[in-house]
């Protein structure tokens, strides 16, 4: 086990939120943060990096863009032990990311909603947070990705027990869930996706 030291928090479910970031933020952990995220965290009192401070790079696009960046992704993906990776990170004046808590944005909730289009559906399609989630569970040797709030409590348990360590155990169970949540994400937009066809422009 590693104590965690940076995290990267981007939640469209704010329950629980700052419980579990008021104690990353008491074992001195590094917080970074996506718009919406941010300013709950920074209401609560809790310091935290705009996502667009930490890469450098303001969102753009209308918010598709936005932590889709190598400095996240080399963070979350590098194998922590693997002399040519953490060269690489060094060279690159990155840093590890140790823990991912995200959850996506409800599309089948979007889906639900009467009258809206096929564009409109899509351009709801979360791409960045998925990408973070992906990235985090498939390093689950190194990092933890927490996709459930009802996973906070038995986290925090963790953190406080382990000096700021999440065991192997649980880093391993809450992967195999974040692959199961955006598994059936993608589902529920290609199952989308054949019953409702955008209009050719």
């Amino acid at each position: 086990m590693a104590k965690i030291q940076r995290a990267i928090m981007s939640c469209h479910d704010k329950a629980g939120l700052v419980e579990l970031a008021g104690l990353l933020q008491e074992q001195g952990v590094e917080i970074i943060s996506t718009a919406g995220t941010l300013q709950v965290l920074v209401e609560a009192g809790i310091n935290a990096v705009n996502m667009a401070d930490y890469t450098g790079i303001q969102e753009m696009m209308d918010g598709r863009v936005k932590s889709l960046h190598s400095k996240v992704h080399a963070g979350l993906l590098g194998i922590r032990d693997n002399k040519v990776h953490v060269e690489q990170l060094q060279a690159a004046a990155y840093e590890w990311i140790d823990l991912v808590v995200a959850n996506l944005h409800p599309v089948e909730a979007v889906i639900r909603q009467p009258g809206i289009t096929p564009d409109e559906v899509v351009e709801q399609i979360d791409i960045g947070g998925m990408a973070m989630i992906r990235s985090a569970a498939k390093n689950f040797r190194y990092v933890t990705v927490v996709v459930n709030p009802a996973r906070y409590s038995a986290v925090m348990h963790e953190l406080r027990a382990h000096d700021g360590e999440v065991t192997f155990a649980t880093r391993y169970r809450l992967a195999q869930e974040a692959f199961a949540c955006t598994a059936q994400y993608d589902q529920i937009i290609a199952d989308y996706l054949r019953s409702a066809e955008p209009k050719e422009d």
